[in-house]
């Protein structure tokens, strides 16, 4: 149970208690918050990531770039599996290719991506 003295609100398990509404803090949170397309993306770059196979895909490419048959051995799962994956993988803008002849090589598509996965590494790695 906390007691927040500004709005004189008592909150237990979650619920107010009493219903009183902070304006000013509300208008300032609203000011801030990003329009709700932005929004909605953000909620499926995090659907992306909510596989363990793309977790794993994602996590040996922020290690090394790959083709589909070594990322296939790596995930222990088949190619066509694989290519299935990726596609969504570069529709939601996480990875990126790039042809050497036959071969095609994927990446991730920026530092932003490898930063989300270590962060989120770090964080399931911390102890509580």
């Amino acid at each position: 149970m906390s007691i927040r003295s500004d709005v004189k609100t008592v909150i237990h398990d979650d619920l107010c208690e009493i219903n009183l509404v902070d304006k000013r803090m509300v208008k300032k949170v609203i000011g801030k918050l990003e329009d709700d397309v932005a929004l909605l993306e953000l909620a499926d770059l995090f659907k992306a990531f909510s596989d363990s196979t793309r977790i794993k895909i994602l996590r040996a490419l922020s290690i090394s770039e790959l083709c589909v048959c070594d990322i296939a051995a790596v995930a222990g799962i088949s190619q066509s599996a694989v290519s299935h994956q990726l596609r969504f993988l570069r529709m939601s803008r996480l990875v990126k290719y790039r042809k050497d002849g036959k071969m095609v090589y994927y990446s991730l598509d920026d530092d932003h991506v490898r930063k989300l996965i270590d962060q989120g590494l770090e964080h399931v790695k911390e102890e509580r």
